[in-house]
């Protein structure tokens, strides 16, 4: 089924990238759960030849997600992580990339800990202030690497104005999008050259899946993307491709409703006395409201983060939620919370965290599916520990 050229972004979630089987006629596109493919004679294959190189079921995901970002070409790898690491393989020894200070704890510790040793240069900078974002490109700037909204305290910077910043200095923009989802934010329409995604949350959406895509706009990204996702291997599976599929289906509609409980919770939370700071990019009086409104116009997420008075005061109140659960990731149709400096974030170090705004008191939560009246009710009896 062609999609028309007209069609909008929750038909595109549906449609794209996917076609009935032709064997079978089946609507939903198969697994195909095969290590490699029989040729019918020497050079002569039906274009798969060996399946760390091609198979049908990620093709079809990769197009889904190239369309639902509106990219040329996208590519599913094993984590959010081996994502962000084929993005990083692009540079080469001595090259220098500005990267959003407080960004996730997994990306720091991939950037400072291991690329460091093969002669890559790092500055972390606040990149919503674009002074010091243009003060930290130098001439061996390559790339500037954005999360936007951060995790966890939520800060957003102006893609279009990073773009314009960078590249007039020659250097690339790549956006981790994962908070966000492309349902409500649109990086490559803003300039982006690269939107990278950890497909285990908003994309996939039930908690079931490990993965990350690489969606590229530009010829020699997208030449270097399928080199180095075949040469490093590290492919999403067909089985996981088949679940992110599903996931995408329903991206739209799941995020309206992670956007309205995320609202409800940080609304909820503002007027609670044991709460001294909310963090939610849709509260009028956040700090970034109007770019919010106007970078993120369908929504402003279902994630949020708060802060009470104490550690010991978050470690109570996170030990006594009964329905929402105590994990780390985030984007599954179910709530859960974490506390980022001791879980998601232990990986940076604590000054780092301070200078961030990442307090030992604050708590994160990633707004589910289920009824608002039952998750605020579960809020309230957890903080009523710490006031009562």
């Amino acid at each position: 089924m062609k999609l028309p050229a007209s069609a909008r972004f929750q038909t595109i979630c549906l449609h794209a990238g996917q076609e009935p089987d032709p064997t079978t006629g089946a609507i939903i596109t198969p697994i195909y759960q095969t290590s490699t493919y029989v040729q019918d004679a020497l050079g002569e294959h039906k274009g798969f030849e060996y399946a760390r190189t091609q198979n049908p079921t990620r093709s079809a995901l990769e197009a889904n997600l190239a369309a639902i970002e509106g990219g040329r070409a996208a590519f599913a790898f094993a984590s959010g992580m081996s994502a962000i690491s084929a993005i990083a393989a692009r540079l080469s020894s001595g090259d220098h990339v500005v990267v959003t200070d407080n960004t996730y704890g997994g990306t720091f510790r991939l950037f400072d800990r291991v690329l460091t040793r093969y002669g890559l240069r790092f500055t972390y900078v606040d990149t919503s202030d674009l002074t010091a974002t243009a003060a930290a490109i130098t001439a061996e700037t390559r790339l500037v690497f954005l999360e936007t909204p951060t995790n966890p305290v939520m800060r957003l910077s102006d893609i279009a104005a990073v773009v314009e910043i960078a590249h007039a200095r020659g250097a690339l923009v790549a956006v981790d999008n994962t908070f966000a989802s492309p349902c409500l934010q649109q990086p490559l329409a803003l300039g982006a050259d690269l939107v990278v995604h950890s497909t285990t949350k908003y994309l996939n959406g039930h908690s079931d899946s490990i993965g990350g895509a690489v969606v590229a706009v530009r010829d020699e990204d997208i030449e270097w993307l399928k080199f180095i996702q075949n040469s490093a291997g590290a492919i999403l599976s067909p089985f996981d491709s088949w679940l992110v599929l599903r996931g995408t289906k329903t991206l739209a509609l799941r995020m309206r409703q992670h956007c309205e409980n995320g609202m409800a919770l940080a609304e909820f939370l503002r007027a609670h006395p044991a709460v001294t700071q909310v963090f939610y990019p849709g509260l009028p009086d956040h700090p970034q409201h109007a770019l919010a409104r106007r970078q993120m116009p369908n929504g402003f997420g279902g994630m949020l983060s708060f802060e009470v008075a104490t550690f010991e005061q978050a470690r109570t109140v996170l030990n006594r939620f009964r329905l929402m659960a105590l994990a780390e990731s985030l984007g599954g149709v179910e709530t859960l919370v974490c506390h980022p400096s001791s879980m998601t974030h232990a990986s940076v170090p604590p000054e780092r965290r301070a200078a961030i705004g990442l307090s030992d008191s604050l708590i994160r939560i990633s707004a589910g599916l289920e009824d608002i009246e039952d998750l605020k009710e579960d809020l309230g009896e957890a903080l009523r520990t710490i006031t009562s």
